[in-house]
C-alpha cells in the first residue's frame, strides 16, 4: 500500500512509539490524524511534523470520540494503550477499559468507516512466564502473569474475529522492550540513564539475571511500515523484538560504557513486590516479575524480510544523547 495521500489515525500518536510512527507516515506523504488524551503523551514528540499533523485531544475509551477521529480514513495504527503495570495490579478494571474497551472502540469504528487496514499494538506480556526462548507466535503458550497481557491477549482475540467477519487485514505487533528518544520514565533503561546523568550508579533488583529483549524504536516502525507495504491478508500478530537477551546487570554494565560516567552498579535486595530505599520514588520492584522476556523474530524476518538493524549500544547511545538534550522531559516515575 502506497502511503501517499492516504488518511492515516494513529491513536496514541504523541506518545513514544506513536509519535515516532507519525513523523515515519509523515515522510510517506500520509495525511495524519492524531488522536490522544495527552495523558501519557505529549505535543513536545510531535514538534518536528507540528504543522503536518492533524491533532484531536480525545480519549480511545469515549467510542463517540472514536467514530469522529476514523471518519475519512484509510488506515487506523491503533498505539493508544495503558502500559504501567503498577496501575494494572491496583486496578485491572481500569487497565481493562483503557485497553480491550478501547480497542474494540477502535476496531468498532474501523469497520463502520471501512478503512482498508488496522494495525495495533500488542505485547510481549501475552506470554507471561517463558516455557522456553526465545519465544515464537506459533508455538508458545500464551499464558499473562499480569493482568496488563490479559487486557492485551483479549485485543489479539477481538481483532482475529473482527478481520474474519469484515474481511479488514489486521496486524497485531508483540512489542518487546522498545526503548530510544522520547521513552517515558520509569522502567530499568531510563532509570539507568537518568541516574548516570546524575552521576550515581545503576541500582540492580536482586541478582540482575532478569533478561529482556531490548528493541530499538526505529526497528518498531520499520516492521510497521513493512506490513504497510506488503499489505499481509487476515489477522496475524508478529513478535517486534530482536532474539536476544540482556540480563539487568549487563545492562547496567553496558550504560555506563556507553555513557562514559565512571561508576559501578550496586545491587539492592528489593523482593518482587517491594518498594527500593535507594531509588526514587521508592520505585516498587514488579510482583510477579518475568524471569526472561526474550521474544524470536524469525517470523518478520520470514514474512515481511524485516529484520531489527539496531544493537543495543548504538540505540543505548542515541537515548542517553537525547535525554541529555531533554531532561526536563524525566521528571516523574511512571512504571
Amino acid at each position: 500500500m502506497k502511503m501517499d495521500g492516504r488518511r492515516v489515525l494513529v491513536t496514541g500518536g504523541a506518545g513514544f512509539i506513536g509519535s515516532h510512527l507519525v513523523e515515519s507516515l509523515v515522510g510517506q506523504g500520509a495525511r495524519v490524524r492524531v488522536l490522544d488524551d495527552f495523558s501519557s503523551g505529549c505535543r513536545a514528540n510531535l514538534a518536528a511534523v507540528r504543522d503536518d499533523v492533524e491533532v484531536i485531544e480525545g480519549d480511545v475509551r469515549d467510542a463517540a470520540a472514536v467514530r469522529a477521529a476514523l471518519r475519512g480514513c484509510d488506515v487506523v495504527s491503533h498505539q493508544a494503550a495503558q502500559l504501567e503495570i503498577t496501575r494494572c495490579i491496583e486496578d485491572p478494571l481500569e487497565d481493562l477499559r483503557a485497553n480491550t474497551v478501547a480497542t474494540l472502540n477502535v476496531l468498532e469504528a474501523a469497520v463502520r468507516a471501512g478503512v482498508a487496514r488496522v494495525l495495533y499494538a500488542s505485547s510481549a506480556c501475552v506470554y507471561g512466564q517463558p516455557a522456553f526462548l526465545p519465544s515464537d507466535e506459533s508455538r508458545h503458550p500464551t499464558n499473562p502473569n499480569w493482568a496488563y497481557g490479559v487486557s492485551k491477549l483479549a485485543c489479539e482475540k477481538y481483532a482475529a474475529i473482527f478481520s474474519q467477519t469484515s474481511g479488514i487485514p489486521m496486524t497485531g505487533f508483540r512489542y518487546a522492550i522498545v526503548y530510544g528518544p522520547r521513552e517515558w520514565y520509569g522502567r530499568v533503561l531510563t532509570i539507568f540513564l537518568k541516574r548516570l546523568a546524575e552521576g550515581r550508579p545503576p541500582v540492580i533488583f536482586g541478582d540482575g539475571r532478569q533478561q529482556r529483549d531490548f528493541t530499538y524504536v526505529s526497528d518498531v516502525v520499520a516492521i510497521n511500515q513493512a506490513v504497510l507495504a506488503q499489505e499481509p491478508p487476515g489477522h496475524d500478530v508478529f513478535n517486534v523484538s530482536t532474539g536476544v537477551g540482556t540480563t539487568v546487570s549487563q545492562l547496567a554494565r553496558i550504560a555506563t560504557e556507553v555513557t562514559g560516567v565512571n561508576v559501578d552498579p550496586i545491587h539492592e535486595d528489593v523482593a518482587p513486590g517491594q518498594r527500593s530505599r535507594i531509588v526514587e520514588e521508592e520505585r516498587m520492584r514488579l510482583p510477579s516479575e518475568l524471569e526472561a522476556m526474550v521474544l524470536d523474530p524469525a517470523k518478520g524476518r520470514q514474512r515481511l524480510g524485516w529484520t531489527p538493524q539496531v544493537e543495543l549500544r548504538t540505540g543505548l547511545a542515541r537515548e542517553w544523547e537525547w535525554y541529555l538534550a531533554n531532561r526536563d522531559r524525566w521528571t516523574k516515575l511512571h512504571y
